[in-house]
């Protein structure tokens, strides 16, 4: 039968070629409505439903959805990699991804061919055991949006019902012929496209629909989920995620029940937050799906919301019925977020045994420090332990189901260094639970991060909203402020954690403190590529480091194993860059010494590929003609720096590998400047213009900056090199 599905596979991929030129050759239209086309009945990769629920039991070589199956356990059954011949791992082979930006993305392994997206949602089937290239599709995203964000990559695609859902960048949601990568259809997910709304989270799907959040907060947006009709596109149901403007009428009864939470602020003019960016789980035992909601925005509550309230439903795990978006029920983990603890970080399905009672539980470690376990049928909590150094709450109350917030993170009036930070004590990267001992495996971190006010609005308690910037409430020239303060150590770690006990079994630390996903194996190991650019195989009972690859570039994106013909292996994503790169933090990691080599890895025991070291990219800036000296232009140029290029070009003007570091731009960038800031001239590559936000004198101020930062960081390197 795999055999002849095969052979029907090959045929639908040649006759799909043709179209797929013939499609490519036409200019990819804008498209607001569905465009459903007629195809033939599709034959290849028809995962439904049922499929994805007995694919554990049936097909544990496959990994068909973004966390596996339904579960998002992320836990392979597989064991013909062990613990006793791990070592005996190699590269089978290895291809270029064409790109220099982050890869976040989890490959998906169906019916022999491995399908993934890289940067700008660029989709990729190739065969899953040679690595030849099958089909290609661009959705050609818009890349003049990338300054409102991160980085312009993709945590994952899906494939549903013969066809392969990619979420792209600028907001669409595009379905494609598994067999050719012709398009199907293409439905603008953007509720106002005046707002920018931006997309980096996978598409989850199930009940015949599929489910997308979007990102964007700090630059002003509202976020909200949308499910689509699988088969055509058509809109079934929307969830908000907080209140909008109190003079129109609620979306939703779920929005009338928030908006009482906000007081005394004007949150609709900032957009309020709530975006679903990452993680929604469907259930198919229970018929709901979960939301993650992410932070409030502006980060600063006492901005947002100055008369307190919980500011319902951002910072929240919601769930609501798959068929109707109706609210079933909500657990907000940081009424009144403060800072930017969002809870679009993995959750995972588990039937588990709770004091003595079988519950169906949800499990999530988000931002803010704790591990929740909570009863998915009815929002009840039962465990929170904290799973890393958490400084801004004691602990949370079982009654109450609250945090209890300590005078050490209140930031309101004094500025103050709060763990964890922005990045979270744990992040989007995958963890993996074992289903067995339900112990959960996923990298952690100490990141503090120095929580300042919005100058301007200490001073005259009015804010300024910068369109096209990002609004987070703080001083975003965090970065030069606390250059050469003593601040808390950052660490990461490899943590294998107990949720009912909030027992750590162990723990390891790492060489960098941002590292990527996991996968657990049944054969023993558990699987992390880290930021120092090399992926390891653990003993998944003492953590015992037993094999490790050097892959040359920083790793964030998490592993997978999968089998073809009897044979297992491990595949994984590198590359590193994105929000991590706004920290400003000397960084030290392979993608700092190498640049970004992004690539997609398969291994296999005896696997004989190898891997060319890249050369050594220049550490030292060169010495740049100064425009201006004076501490208060270079303020002033910081300022607009990190309001406007610190998101791509690194904090403090540092970039550590992905995008290009402007400290060591040449005589015909610095002459062509304005052109490239404010017009645009590099916009192909994802460098938009800026002439609608800032002016001439401003873009001047920020060259100012980067040539300061240049010289400063050329002397303090040349110092501790001992040649100055």
């Amino acid at each position: 039968m795999k055999a002849l599905i095969a052979i029907v596979a090959v045929i639908v991929l040649a006759i799909g070629a043709f179209f797929v030129l013939q499609d490519d050759a036409q200019p990819d239209p804008v498209a607001h409505e569905p465009q459903p086309i007629a195809l033939p009945e599709p034959v290849f990769a028809m995962v439904d439903d049922a499929r994805i629920q007995a694919a554990l039991e049936n097909e544990p070589g496959s990994w068909l959805t973004y966390g596996m199956d339904f579960t998002e356990q992320r836990f392979s059954s597989l064991t013909q990699i062990n613990r006793d011949n791990v070592q005996d791992l190699g590269l089978a082979w290895h291809k270029d991804l064409g790109t220099f930006h982050a890869q976040e993305a989890t490959p998906l392994v169906v019916d022999g061919l491995i399908i993934y997206p890289t940067a700008w949602n660029v989709v990729y089937a190739v065969d899953a055991v040679t690595g030849e290239t099958q089909w290609v599709f661009d959705p050609k995203v818009d890349r003049g949006r990338i300054g409102t964000i991160w980085a312009p990559f993709s945590r994952g695609i899906a494939v549903y019902l013969g066809r392969v859902v990619v979420a792209t960048l600028d907001g669409y949601l595009i379905s494609l012929d598994a067999s050719t990568g012709r398009k199907i259809w293409k439905v603008d997910t953007i509720a106002d496209r005046s707002i920018p709304y931006f997309i980096t989270g996978a598409p989850r799907v199930g009940g015949g629909k599929i489910f997308i959040g979007n990102g964007g907060a700090e630059w002003g947006t509202r976020g909200y989920t949308t499910a689509y009709d699988a088969n055509t596109g058509e809109q079934i149901w929307r969830f908000w995620s907080v209140p909008g403007d109190p003079s129109l009428p609620f979306e939703h009864p779920e929005m009338e029940l928030a908006a009482p939470t906000w007081k005394g602020g004007e949150w609709w003019k900032y957009g309020g937050g709530g975006n679903v960016w990452s993680s929604i789980v469907y259930d198919a035992e229970l018929g709901q799906v979960y939301l993650g909601m992410g932070n409030a925005a502006p980060w600063a509550r006492i901005i947002r919301s100055p008369g307190g309230g919980d500011n319902l439903f951002a910072s929240s795990i919601v769930a609501v019925d798959a068929n109707t978006g109706s609210m079933n029920w909500y657990y907000q983990q940081v009424p009144g977020d403060n800072w930017d603890f969002t809870s679009t970080q993995d959750m995972a399905l588990v039937d588990l045994d709770v004091d003595g009672a079988m519950r169906k539980v949800i499990m999530q470690a988000p931002k803010n420090g704790f591990f929740y376990v909570i009863d998915r049928t009815n929002g009840e909590l039962l465990r929170a332990h904290p799973f890393a150094t958490v400084t801004w709450a004691s602990h949370v109350d079982m009654e109450t189901g609250r945090p209890v917030e300590l005078e050490s993170g209140n930031w309101d009036k004094e500025a103050k260094w709060v763990m964890p930070g922005p990045l979270g004590a744990h992040n989007w990267q995958a963890m993996s639970v074992d289903p067995e001992t339900h112990v959960v495996y996923m990298g952690t971190h100490d990141f503090a991060w120095y929580f300042k006010l919005d100058p301007n609005f200490q001073k005259t308690g009015i804010y300024k909203w910068r369109s096209g910037q990002l609004n987070t409430g703080t001083d975003l020239e965090t970065a030069d402020i606390i250059e050469g303060m003593t601040s808390p150590a950052a660490d990461g770690y490899l943590t294998a954690f107990d949720p009912l006990t909030g027992e750590v079994k162990w723990q390891n630390q790492l060489e960098h403190w941002w590292n990527g996903g996991v996968v657990a194996t049944a054969g023993g190991l558990v699987f992390q590529g880290e930021g120092m650019g090399h992926l390891y195989a653990y003993d998944k009972e003492t953590g015992e480091k037993l094999w490790g690859f050097n892959t040359y570039t920083s790793i964030i994106a998490p592993p997978i194993t999968y089998a073809i013909d009897d044979t297992q292996y491990v595949a994984i994503l590198t590359g590193s860059g994105g929000v991590e790169s706004f920290i400003g933090k000397e960084s030290g990691t392979a993608t700092d010494t190498y640049g970004n080599h992004p690539q997609l890895l398969v291994f296999t025991l005896g696997g004989k590929d190898e891997l060319e070291e890249p050369p050594i990219r220049e550490q030292i800036p060169p010495e740049q003609p100064l425009l201006t000296n004076n501490r208060n232009e270079v303020r002033r140029g910081s300022v607009l720096y990190h309001d406007f290029c610190a998101a791509c070009h690194g904090g403090q003007a540092k970039s550590f590998g992905v995008m290009p570091d402007l400290r060591f731009i040449d005589a015909s960038v610095r002459s062509d400047w304005d052109d490239i800031v404010l017009e645009g001239a590099l916009e192909k590559l994802g460098m938009g213009g800026r002439g609608d936000m800032i002016t001439t004198e401003q873009s001047q101020r920020i060259l100012g900056y980067v040539l300061f930062r240049a010289n400063a960081d050329r002397q303090k390197a040349l110092e501790e090199a001992g040649e100055a």
